[in-house]
This record gives C-alpha cells, sequence and structure tokens, in this order.
C-alpha cells in the first residue's frame, strides 16, 4: 500500500491491490496519520467483506452521489444540492450507520445558528432524509433513523387588495410588471410565467396550457385566459419568438429582488412574496364566489385540502345555518330569547321562548308567523299541532 498527495496542500490518495483489482482512492484529509488510519481501514473492510462476507460500511459521501445520480430529473434539484452541500460539511466521510438522531439533531442546530427560520431547517433535514430513505432502500442501513422537525408556525395567507395590485404593477420595472399581472390574473407559479412560451398559447381560444413536467403536479394544467389575461398576451406579441415574458432577449430565471422589494413597499405591503400573487389570485376567486371545487381545477391542484385555505374569505354558504342556534332577535328593548329562557306552560299550553323544554317533546317544526306546528309529546296525545304560540 502506498499514500501518495497529486500535488503539495492536497488530500492524500491510497494506492493498493485486492484480489486482483487496484484500489486507488482519496481519503480525504490531508493529514498523512488520519489518511494511513483511513487507508487501513478501508483494506480491512475490504477483506472482512470478502472472507466473511460482511458488506463494506457506506459513507455518507457515496450516498449522496448515488442518490444525486438517481435524482437528476427533479425539477428542485438545485435546492436539494445546496442542502445537501449544508450537510455534508459535518457528515462527509461519516458511515451512514453512524447518523443516528443526535447527529440529525445536531445538524440541525447547526443550520438554525445561521439565522435562518424552522421551515428551512426542516427542509433541510427533509433533504438528508432523502439520501437516509435513498439508502435504506439499497440495503445499506439496517433501519432509516428519525428525523427530528422544528414546530413550524402556522402562516397567515397574504394577498393583496385590488388597489395594492395596481400599486405594484405600476411600481414594477415594465418586463416584470406584465408578468405580475399576468400572474394575478392567471393564478399561475412563478416558474410557469418566466417560463411561458408561445407554443403553450392559443390566443384565438384563449386558452394556454402548462405540460405535466412543469406542473407541481406532475399532471397536465389547462389554464383558460380571462380578458385581463389576454390583454397582458397582446401586449407581449412580437417581443420575441419564443418566449412570452423575454429579458434581453432570453426567459426570465429570477425576478430582480431589489426591483420587487421596491415595488412591495410603494404598494403598502408587507413580507409580500411573488407567490403571494397565487394568494391573491385565489383570495379574489373566493370573494367573488367560484366554489372551491372549481378553484382547484383552476389552480392544478391535486387535492380540495390545498383550496380549503382560502375557505373562510368567502363564508356566504354558511349564512343559512347561522340562525339555527336557537337565539330570536326582540323589536323592542327585551333582549334576545335564548334556549335557557324557555319555559313551557302545561296549564296553558303556551310557552315563552323558542324551543320547547319538555325533554318528552319530540320535533318542532317552526313557521315564519312564529306558530310551532308539528309538536307531539307522550303525555298530551290530545294536543293540536298548531296549539302552541310564542309571546
Amino acid at each position: 500500500m502506498r499514500l501518495f498527495r497529486r500535488s503539495e496542500g492536497d488530500a492524500w490518495w491510497c494506492d493498493f491491490w485486492h484480489q486482483g483489482r487496484r484500489i486507488r482512492k482519496s481519503t480525504g484529509t490531508t493529514d498523512r496519520r488520519e489518511a494511513q488510519e483511513y487507508a487501513d481501514r478501508l483494506k480491512a473492510e475490504l477483506w472482512r467483506h470478502a472472507r466473511l462476507g460482511e458488506r463494506p460500511a457506506v459513507t455518507w459521501d457515496t450516498a449522496v452521489l448515488d442518490w444525486l445520480e438517481t435524482h437528476q430529473h427533479l425539477r428542485t434539484l438545485s435546492d436539494r444540492k445546496d442542502q445537501l452541500r449544508f450537510a455534508s460539511k459535518w457528515l462527509q466521510g461519516k458511515p451512514l450507520t453512524a447518523i443516528d438522531r443526535d447527529a440529525l439533531d445536531t445538524l440541525g442546530k447547526r443550520k438554525a445558528a445561521t439565522g435562518v427560520g424552522p421551515a428551512t431547517v426542516n427542509r433541510h433535514l427533509a433533504a438528508v432524509s432523502a439520501v437516509l430513505g435513498h439508502a435504506f432502500k439499497k440495503g445499506w442501513l439496517p433501519i432509516k433513523p428519525p428525523i427530528p422537525k422544528r414546530q413550524e408556525r402556522e402562516k397567515r395567507i397574504r394577498w393583496a387588495t385590488q388597489e395594492q395590485a395596481r400599486k405594484l404593477i405600476a411600481a414594477l420595472p415594465s418586463h416584470l410588471a406584465a408578468m405580475a399581472e399576468f400572474s394575478l390574473a392567471t393564478g399561475l407559479r412563478q416558474s410557469n410565467v418566466t417560463q411561458l412560451e408561445w407554443s403553450q398559447i392559443d390566443l384565438g381560444r384563449r386558452l394556454a396550457w402548462i405540460h405535466a413536467d412543469q406542473a407541481k403536479g406532475k399532471r397536465d394544467l389547462a389554464v383558460p385566459l380571462s380578458a385581463a389575461a389576454a390583454a397582458v398576451l397582446q401586449r407581449q406579441l412580437g417581443k420575441h419568438p419564443r418566449w412570452v415574458f423575454p429579458y434581453r432577449d432570453g426567459a426570465i430565471r429570477q425576478p430582480t429582488q431589489v426591483a420587487w422589494l421596491t415595488a412591495v413597499k410603494a404598494a403598502g405591503l408587507e413580507d409580500f412574496h411573488w407567490h403571494d400573487m397565487r394568494h391573491t389570485w385565489a383570495s379574489w376567486h373566493v370573494q367573488n364566489g367560484t366554489p372551491l371545487a372549481v378553484l382547484q381545477e383552476l389552480g392544478g391542484w391535486r387535492n380540495l385540502k390545498m383550496v380549503l385555505r382560502y375557505a373562510h374569505l368567502a363564508p356566504g354558504h354558511l349564512a343559512p345555518y347561522a340562525g339555527n342556534s336557537g337565539l330570536v332577535a326582540h323589536a323592542d328593548d327585551r333582549p334576545a330569547i335564548g334556549p335557557q329562557d324557555v319555559e313551557i306552560n302545561q296549564a296553558q299550553n303556551r310557552t315563552h321562548g323558542v324551543r320547547i323544554a319538555n325533554t318528552r317533546t319530540r320535533g318542532t317544526r317552526l313557521r315564519k308567523n312564529g306558530v310551532a306546528d308539528g309538536i307531539r309529546t307522550r303525555d298530551n296525545r290530545n294536543h293540536n299541532p298548531g296549539q302552541y304560540i310564542f309571546h
């Protein structure tokens, strides 16, 4: 066995033969003593695997590379790479079996120490969990360790009023203003707008479509175009042969953050992000009476749960049931009568209230004129419907 470095200051490499196969591998350290220890351990693991049938321990680095190779298709791959790059600062070279709950909890604390919130910490830990789950499926881990998640606060849905939206669009540069106006008219996500091509538009039929590989829900999405959305597209005609919203003869990858924050401040909005325009679009729809099931189809959500976040903005469907508490308002100065005030005068066969207090009474139907009919009691079977009236 020999140790060598390719240049001064580089990590040491080990070079040896095992069962007729040459092993040449970086030790990942610039310390010769640690490099020798790593090489000896590697050689011993290979021997035990060959003679005793034991599998060599797979390291975090190997698992990450294998996971990345398998998941090249992910749209969020660049974000995952950033998250795994941070995790690798602390997990590099570690055997997978050494990454337990305590190690993950320490990793989460280190990420939290950078000043990010619980949600960001959870996303980083979720990336680590994905790699460990992949390793478990391949048999590299006997069991997947639990992920210690941080408690996230419920976020309030942020949406803009019509007036705030107009101020926002007016304060944006022209190329961003067109995108923002189209987003508010269609509810499309940022990437679906920035990467929108003319081949996805049919102005004659007032229709656009998002391909399954572009959609978050992984299915094709048809987007009917309102008059406002079609007007934006009409103004974009001729600006670029391919991209609907071009900038400097190419597609916009990411809207300028400085310009966006300036416009948000001018519109009188706080903590308002580009995705909040999708929330705004959905909120306007609900406030104007669009059924939640229809909104789900328009927005491309896979389940109704995501749409229910907006239900509180249009409680009109609850109005017919608001009076079912039994509370009756009076025109005079007397307080409203509730169920606790109800009495039955058995002798007079009259009620003072709106609810029959006799536990043996079954079924009450109230007429608009205040007469209760359809009352049946076990004790007074000879009572006629309509016999009870309200004072």
